[in-house]
């Protein structure tokens, strides 16, 4: 019978004991005698958060499918069951055997955002792993990063003994074959890392060297190494049909997770080419699912977890080109069983606002529309496809479907931005405000509800917009009481809610997306000072984060307001996505002109990321 790590007193004393002990429908227990890697696979955040990552969720059934190896969990312990595994010196464990990290042969870390970077520090601090890499011994796991922080992962590179760059179904097999060939072999970790710098996409950041210029810019990165490329090239699923891992039997949480539902995932990449989307560059091309596959796995996930609720996951599910025949068959299929089906990242057109109409209980739901811009003029600097003339038709046609709440994105800080765009934020809402009170009010469903919420824009790695600077965060709390004040003046003002987000946190996102290796000192610093699930507004402590800045020297204004020459050398540029510098400095450009260019369906920009040979960049070549 498992032991579990931690005793019924332990228990009894944290929040939400379930996230601690496993033991869930559809985990993986195999026998550690029988397998020849154990690999402790983590997400730094809480149980809640990790179990909905759809990425963590592929590796981890993936992984078990070879019999030589046990792929566990592990998420990051609540403030409370850190304290007492501090004082009680208990180690961190994986759920499935209960048993500590520090024992096993690899430790995974996948990160989604950059806001976790310190409880990367705890996951490790907690298992007993010294923090750096360079102070590791031969027992100790191996400590591989993955997951969309790894387009830039050079503030964690202290902390890594390798990255896994791309999408995870290509080379973990051979990865796993190269430490087991290695370890019968009676090498050394040193000798496996060797191995591993010359598979496809695995970085090892000991085996390069970093020299800066005066000014603090980089000056070079080279290989130390001939076992490591110049060049690390991503990694891509090509054939969605025959190499795409399906998870058709997912873990089923005992408590309820952020995404408590079926994830189907439909297609990977984006056409629309939104300048300052991370996302939208990094996962080209586009690649579509076989609809027959995607109805029969929707059939065995539904039946394999007994949720109640399915979401179509993609960047831009309106892309989809069997995206009518899928729904219609989920609808059908769901009818009987009161299985709910959810629609993100939809344009709201006529056939989505009929789709919604048959899925949704119209009273309570509201729907969503994502502007980025106030103004059109902006809107075409960020390239983001969508007129003023489509928002309002959408908001109108949804209106006079039975909707009257209406959620608006925006973001403040975007390149080329003035004060006409910032008001503009509101000006748009009112008119969206003005589209529902034309309807005759014997029509109407009562009284219309916009909320407009903006974030502030942090220039993200592999986009047009790496090379331009942040605002300062006093300039960002202005940008944010502009608006505000621009909402009070509007007829239907009390139609209208504001809501923002600090700007400290996007100060910190900033120069931890952006930074480079010297910024690990500050990531280190600053969680030896307490900083924890910086990504919880309840736990974030900016002062913790500046006390590491001046302790370490480092200048956060250095990798946060400074505009960048398209000639420096950057961070991230050792990382080849398939999308070409050339195409982020012409769109970059393009940008500064307030001109649009088309999405791939329309015409070819010529990014680069035909080399991988599929996808729509082949689509009607057949």
């Amino acid at each position: 019978m498992r032991k579990l790590a931690l005793s019924d007193e332990v228990l009894l004393r944290v929040d939400k004991a379930a996230r601690y002990i496993g033991g869930e429908i559809n985990s993986v227990m195999k026998d550690k005698d029988q397998v020849k890697i154990r690999f402790a696979l983590s997400f730094p955040d809480t149980y809640e958060i990790g179990s909905s990552n759809q990425g963590m969720s592929i590796l981890y059934h993936m992984f078990n499918e070879r019999e030589d190896v046990w792929c566990e969990r592990l998420f990051s312990p609540w403030t409370d069951l850190d304290k007492i595994m501090r004082e009680e010196h208990i180690p961190l464990f994986a759920l499935e055997s209960q048993e500590p990290v520090k024992n096993f042969d690899f430790l995974g870390i996948t990160m989604g955002y950059e806001m976790c970077y310190s409880n990367v520090l705890q996951i490790l601090d907690l298992s007993q792993i010294p923090l750096l890499a360079c102070e590791r011994q031969e027992e100790d796991p191996l400590v591989i990063g993955g997951g969309v922080c790894t387009y830039n992962p050079e503030p964690l590179a202290a902390f890594f003994d390798l990255f896994y760059i791309g999408e995870g179904e290509t080379v973990f097999n051979q990865l796993f074959d190269a430490y087991i060939a290695n370890k019968e072999a009676g090498g050394t970790k040193e000798q496996f890392l060797e191995k591993a710098a010359s598979i496809p996409g695995i970085y090892v950041p000991a085996f390069y060297d970093v020299e800066y210029q005066e000014d603090g810019t980089i000056a070079s990165m080279k290989p130390n190494r001939d076992c490591a490329p110049r060049m690390v090239q991503r990694q891509v699923v090509m054939d969605m049909d025959r190499d795409y891992y399906e998870v058709e039997a997912p873990v089923v949480p005992f408590i309820k997770a952020t995404q408590d539902r079926v994830t189907l995932e439909i297609q990977r990449g984006c056409i629309r080419g939104c300048r300052f989307c991370q996302a939208g560059m990094i996962y080209r091309p586009t690649r579509e699912r076989n609809v027959e596959q995607l109805k029969k796995a929707a059939k065995r996930m539904l039946e394999s977890t007994g949720h109640e609720e399915i979401s179509l996951n993609s960047l831009s599910s309106s892309d989809y080109t069997q995206l009518e025949k899928l729904v219609n068959f989920l609808i059908q299929e769901c009818k009987s069983s009161a299985v709910n089906i959810s629609l993100p990242s939809l344009r709201i057109d006529a056939f989505a606002l009929d789709v919604m109409s048959k899925v949704q209980d119209v009273k309570k739901s509201s729907l969503t529309f994502a502007p980025e811009a106030g103004s059109q003029r902006l809107r075409n600097v960020i390239n983001k496809g969508l007129t003023e003339e489509d928002i309002l038709k959408g908001a109108g046609d949804a209106f006079r479907g039975g909707w009257n709440r209406v959620k608006l994105y925006f973001m403040l800080g975007l390149p080329t931005e003035t004060e006409e765009d910032i008001r503009g934020i509101a000006r748009l809402a009112e008119k969206i405000a003005e589209e529902y009170y034309e309807i005759p009010k014997d029509q109407r469903h009562g009284k219309v509800q916009i909320t407009i919420s903006t974030s502030f824009f942090v220039p993200k790695p592999f986009t047009p917009f790496q090379w331009c600077g942040m605002f300062r965060e006093e300039d960002f709390i202005e940008k944010a009481k502009i608006v505000k004040e621009e909402v009070r003046s509007q007829l239907n003002q009390r139609s209208l809610k504001y809501n923002w987000h600090e700007p400290d946190v996007t100060m910190l996102e900033g120069f931890l997306a952006r930074g480079d290796r010297r910024c690990a000192a500050v990531i280190q610093k600053a969680y030896e000072k307490g900083a924890r699930f910086d990504a919880w507004s309840e736990s974030f402590r900016y002062d913790l984060w500046k006390e590491a800045f001046q302790e370490t020297g480092i200048d956060p204004d250095f990798y946060t307001l400074r505009e960048r020459s398209t000639e420096e050398i950057l961070p991230w540029d050792f990382i080849d996505t398939g999308v070409s510098k050339e195409f982020l400095k012409r769109e970059w450009e393009l940008a500064k002109k307030e001109a649009v260019t088309p999405n791939c369906r329309q015409k070819c920009s010529g990014c680069g990321i035909r080399k991988y040979g599929g996808g729509v960049c082949y689509e009607g070549t057949n």
